[in-house]
């Protein structure tokens, strides 16, 4: 048997003298010998890339709601428009990460499409697992995404639940002061029995102004019942939102479920079909043997028979 002799060494002479002969200088023959122990780095895929840059998003994401979260709940501390202006800026940060979350759900299915035949699932335990690994990756990127927007949520329910603490208060007031103003009329009357004709016109003035006033004091009460009833609704859809976040979570994690069974339903059915095929083999091999037997059998009593 012929032995092997390790030549590496003797190549890494070589390759020494060649760059020395090329006028290389310390530092990148120092870099060239180093390369044969230190191994480059794997380059890393575009998914995970993207998957990184997801991740970051939403770290950006979580970190602007904490910076800006006691200016979101706290009425005192800024306008009504900054805190609109803070909303807006969270749900474009949320629908850029959930465009990126969408992203990769169909690179993964695109490559689940590219990894089936014509005749069915290809049998590559590798690539099943790396897509398996790819929908895990992009799950725990939704549970990350579903966390950050339950906590804007919560935020998003104290700030109308301000406003509507704030509203009420002032409706009791407007109730109260309801009273007062009908009793005016009354006064008005009495004070145009008592002052001559000539103050007759100041005083109708007078009391047209608190009709006046009294109207729009009544419509101002019922545009707060609407605004109040408005941002009832709000709060109201605020919750169902976060209620359909968390069964869209549910749903996620029964998907990921359902799908880690069919992977092990696949691996399943090829185990099956191998099964198949072996019996197959082994029941054509006992077919042909019983034939043989069978044709050996009646050529020995042919041939007794003649030699008898």
């Amino acid at each position: 048997m012929a032995k092997f002799r390790d030549r590496t060494e003797d190549f890494k002479d070589v390759v020494r003298h060649c760059a020395i002969s090329l006028g290389y200088n310390e530092s990148k023959l120092a870099a060239i010998m180093a390369s044969f122990i230190i191994q480059k780095p794997r380059q890393r895929s575009p998914f995970i890339k993207a998957a990184l840059k997801t991740l970051e998003s939403i770290g950006a994401l979580e970190e602007f709601m904490l910076k800006h979260q006691k200016d979101y709940v706290d009425m005192y501390r800024t306008t009504d428009q900054e805190r609109d202006n803070i909303e807006h800026e969270v749900a474009a940060f949320i629908k850029a990460c959930q465009e990126q979350l969408d992203i990769l759900k169909n690179s993964i299915n695109e490559d689940d499409a590219h990894s089936k035949g014509w005749l069915g699932p290809r049998t590559d335990d590798s690539n099943a697992d790396t897509i398996a690994h790819k929908h895990g990756v992009v799950l725990i990127l939704s549970e990350k995404l579903h966390s950050v927007t339950s906590q804007f949520d919560k935020l998003r329910a104290i700030r109308f639940q301000d406003i509507i603490s704030k509203a009420v208060p002032r409706r009791k007031l407007n109730q109260v002061n309801k009273p007062r103003s009908a009793n005016t009329p009354e006064y008005n009357n009495t004070e145009l029995r008592e002052p001559d004709n000539f103050e007759h016109q100041p005083v109708r003035a007078q009391q047209l102004l608190d009709d006046e006033t009294r109207a729009l004091q009544v419509e101002l009460t019922s545009l707060l019942d609407a605004v109040q009833e408005t941002e009832t609704k709000m709060v109201e859809m605020s919750a169902l939102n976060h209620l359909m976040s968390t069964h869209v979570l549910q749903q996620a994690q029964q998907i990921e479920h359902l799908y880690e069974q069919a992977v092990e339903a696949t691996k399943n059915v090829e185990l099956g079909n191998k099964e198949l095929t072996q019996a197959i083999q082994r029941n054509s091999s006992s077919r042909t043997f019983l034939l043989l037997f069978l044709f050996v059998l009646t050529f020995s009593i042919l041939f007794l028979d003649w030699y008898s």
